[in-house]
């Protein structure tokens, strides 16, 4: 993705229409989705507590993995305007610092009543789904958005 976002109205929208973004997970990832959201288990943090666990060694906090999807839906697919209304999550492995994730998200449905788009979101690490679920989100239509300069100036 080369621009920094795209807009997409609802008009703009077709079944089958799909955004990817890969991110590669590192260490100050972690750390500082840590110190944003107050999660600060030793699974993610430290080595030693880790070591001891099932996976063996330090995983990437699950919600970080799903703040991914988020950056697509808000930035790329529909983008900029579209809000949130829903979003399942199911955790299907864990992710590992260094890892590269790729999130996908695909338009499942469109329902003209309220501008809903219904997503399938997934992330992988290696091909394999990592954490899977849909979103609904509200999207903007064209007309409110050639409308919203002039209210905003009334």
């Amino acid at each position: 993705m080369s621009t920094p976002f795209k807009i997409y109205y609802f008009e703009d929208l077709s079944i089958g229409m799909r955004e990817t973004l890969m991110k590669a997970v590192m260490d100050d990832d972690v750390i500082a989705f840590a110190d944003l959201s107050g999660d600060r288990n030793p699974i993610h943090l430290s080595d030693h507590f880790a070591s001891k666990t099932r996976f063996g060694e330090r995983i990437v906090h699950g919600l970080y993995t799903a703040a991914l999807i988020s950056t697509v839906i808000g930035m790329y697919l529909p983008g900029p305007g579209a809000v949130y209304l829903s979003q399942t999550l199911n955790f299907r492995a864990p992710v590992k610092i260094g890892d590269v994730i790729n999130v996908v998200v695909e338009v499942i449905e469109l329902v003209e009543k309220g501008r809903r788009a219904r997503l399938k979101c997934e992330c992988l690490v290696d091909g394999k789904v990592v954490l899977d679920g849909e979103a609904i989100v509200m999207v903007p239509s064209r007309e409110q958005a050639n409308r919203a300069p002039a209210a905003a100036s009334a």
